[in-house]
């Protein structure tokens, strides 16, 4: 058996961008004396760039900078070179994109320039087909080469780097408010691009988080190692430092896949020791705060890392007979370094395939691989041609990743019951139910699973008040082959409802009628004229404004650290006051030749009243 032999196993996992102490900027400005922190001085910093998840089989563009503004108009350059993201991939996970030291002082914006002219968007048509988008264009209808996307950081919402005191940024590039796409030609889809930046400064993020790169160190003494970052699809040798580096701290339940043998705490780390400096290295778990650190939940190292000696695909099953698995919206990672969209892959197993599972150091069967579980897939590439990827991993390794489902509550049952919720299941890793073929994952065919009634257990996770009807997400892994029901195991469930909610509305051509009306304790909008965005959306579901019966109501939170902004010629007015925001945007309204182009608001969101309770808004004005 090749447990004991070297195999390429791993997971990529479930990706996020974030940046870390280690190495100076470049591209710094000259600093102005303004600043009311020594500019010679320096802080950490580490960025985190994730996205909310879309619709999109894949949204591959190129990151040709993020930069950060200072209260005095100094620009730091926070990414040293360009690189190419695929969005699609970090809605579950954040990554970390470089580690930097940056001159101390209060910094008041972000801004990300995207490269679209090399771009690889591809929407899921009704028919489940991953369709390449012929047109990519702004809102009035010009194709799109690049363009920014920028975030106000003010009042308590600013970035305050001081030396000494480590400091996090989270960047969220959300592509469900950020695109809407046109698949009027099921073949051809059009996408138009209105960018929408969110930011949160030291937040302990709800999503795991990667830390990808050559190992620089192991220090058994303190239980941690220092990875030399490379984010996305970036080499993983050399050891050139222009990303920066990471410690990575460890604990005795940190799990550990290295050259294909599972470890667990100190063997872990030390077995890490001996494959040596620049050895390829993924580290998933979760970064802390007071003190600062990132601890490890999870390490893969050298052959079980994309990229190895072996090839590997990731991506969700959506069929499987016998022992012949299909897999969709799977990336191809080949052992030259190379990496592979493709809609399909189709991958053989045998018995002697060795099968893991995140987060855990069992030992698992490929019985346990079944439809709907995203899996990372390591073996010989049969076949390279586009349209009829195979992948060999009778001699391979598979490992399951943590899946998430969404859906509607059907029922629930008493704690004590083996299956005490059933949703009707809308989509898997957000791909559509229709691409799965449950046929053989039941005892027998009668209790197959169906999207219709899916069957959840969730163990000793506690259900709360879920309703007939809340939109739930739920993850977790899909359950053995051909021993449903239950047709999934929880780990986790979210209710949507109590996620964080974000109103988008753009106005085209820009209205002065805007609002129907403005006053000190609200802001009620006019939607007759809102062009394509006009949603509010929590958790990767999103409702359009227009189908609520009732015009949004937009009301200040119960708050003093609210941050609302007017943009109006390349001026941003910030108010923490809402009474004194609303005060001014009318006064703007109150000239008819001052129209509203966009606004965009997050907060908690009523469906009933078709209400948004707000700490910020951002109103953009021409």
């Amino acid at each position: 058996m090749k447990r004991r032999s070297i195999l390429n196993r791993t997971i990529l996992m479930l990706l996020f961008i974030g940046m870390i102490t280690g190495v100076g900027l470049m591209g710094c400005t000259s600093e102005q004396s303004g600043d009311s922190l020594a500019s010679a001085e320096k802080g950490e910093l580490s960025i985190g760039l994730t996205d909310a998840q879309g619709d999109f089989a894949t949204y591959t563009v190129d990151v040709l900078s993020l930069t950060l503004t200072k209260g005095d108009g100094a620009v730091v350059e926070a990414v040293p070179v360009s690189t190419r993201v695929d969005f699609s991939q970090y809605t579950e996970v954040t990554e970390f994109v470089t580690a930097a030291m940056i001159p101390a002082g209060t910094y008041t914006r972000a801004t990300i320039t995207l490269d679209y002219r090399q771009a690889d968007i591809r929407v899921e048509n009704g028919s489940g087909d991953a369709v390449q988008a012929t047109v990519i264009q702004d809102e009035d209808g010009n194709t799109i080469t690049t363009l920014q996307a920028s975030v106000q950081l003010e009042n308590t919402k600013a970035l305050v780097i001081v030396p000494g005191i480590p400091a996090h940024l989270t960047l969220d590039f959300d592509l469900k408010a950020s695109n809407h796409v046109n698949l009027d030609d099921p073949g051809a889809p059009v996408v138009t691009v209105a960018p929408t930046l969110q930011a949160s400064v030291n937040l302990e993020d709800s999503k795991m988080q990667r830390v990808r790169g050559p190992l620089k160190s192991v220090d058994t003494s303190t239980g941690s190692f220092r990875v030399i970052l490379r984010p996305f699809y970036h080499a993983l040798t050399g050891n050139h430092e222009r990303f920066g580096t990471l410690n990575v701290i460890t604990d005795e339940s940190t799990v550990y896949d290295i050259d294909g043998l599972p470890y667990t705490g100190v063997a872990g780390l030390k077995a890490l020791e001996d494959l040596g400096e620049l050895t390829a290295v993924v580290a998933i778990g979760e970064l802390k705060f007071n003190p600062y650190r990132f601890e490890a939940r999870e390490v893969q190292a050298g052959f079980s890392v994309p990229g190895g000696t072996m090839d590997a695909v990731i991506g969700n099953v959506i069929r499987r007979s016998a022992d012949t698995l299909t897999l969709k919206g799977a990336t191809l990672h080949r052992n030259d370094g190379s990496v592979i969209f493709n809609d399909h892959v189709s991958v053989r197993i045998d018995n002697d395939t060795e099968v893991s599972r995140q987060l855990s150091s069992e030992v698992f069967s490929i019985q346990d691989v079944s439809v709907g579980q995203r899996v990372a897939v390591f073996g010989a590439l049969t076949s390279d041609q586009v349209d009829d990827l195979q992948l060999d991993a009778t001699q391979g390794y598979v490992k399951m990743w943590l899946t998430t489902i969404r859906g509607t509550v059907l029922e629930t049952a008493p704690g004590d019951e083996v299956v005490p919720l059933v949703m009707k299941l809308q989509s898997i890793d957000n791909r559509l139910v229709s691409d799965f073929d449950f046929t053989g994952t039941g005892v027998d065919e009668k209790h197959d699973a169906d999207y219709r009634r899916y069957e959840v257990n969730t163990g000793s996770l506690g259900l709360g008040d879920l309703a007939t009807n809340t939109t739930i997400k739920v993850r977790g892994f899909v359950n053995r082959f051909g021993e449903a029901p239950p047709d999934f195991n929880a780990w986790s469930i979210i209710n949507v409802a109590d996620v964080r909610a974000f109103m988008k509305v753009k106005w085209h051509p820009p209205q002065n009628q805007a609002f129907a009306s403005i006053d000190g304790e609200k802001l009620v909008l006019n939607l007759e004229q809102a062009s394509l965005f006009h949603h509010v959306g929590r958790g990767c579901v999103v409702v359009d404004l227009n189908s609520l019966g009732t015009s949004p109501t937009i009301q200040p939170a119960d708050s003093d650290d609210g941050l609302f902004l007017i943009t109006w010629r390349g001026t941003i007015q910030t108010f923490s006051d809402f009474t004194a925001f609303s005060k001014t945007l009318q006064e703007h309204l109150g000239d008819s030749s001052r129209t509203v182009n966009s606004l965009f608001a997050s907060g908690d969101f009523e469906d009933d009243t078709a209400t948004l309770t707000t700490d910020f808004v951002d109103v953009k004005l021409r």
